[in-house]
């Protein structure tokens, strides 16, 4: 799974680069750099972010059912 930059609009890169940053130092993710022009980067999960996946779903899944209730 690959993390495209492009997905997501409405952040700065700074504030981008620096959560990168911090998932990767807790383990959760990984940075693959290209040595090429122009650079290129890819983000991918590790194994430790891959195990949070099912969590997140079901925080999205109650978040989905219970965002009107949230006002």
């Amino acid at each position: 799974m690959l993390f495209r930059s492009r997905y997501i609009k409405t952040i700065s890169h700074k504030t981008l680069a620096v959560s990168l940053k911090e998932l990767e130092k807790d383990g959760l993710i990984i940075r693959k750099e290209y040595p090429q022009m122009p650079p290129k980067v890819e983000y991918s999960l590790s194994d430790s972010g891959k195990s949070l996946m099912e969590i997140l779903d079901r925080l999205c899944v109650w978040g989905e059912i219970h965002k009107n209730d949230m006002k």
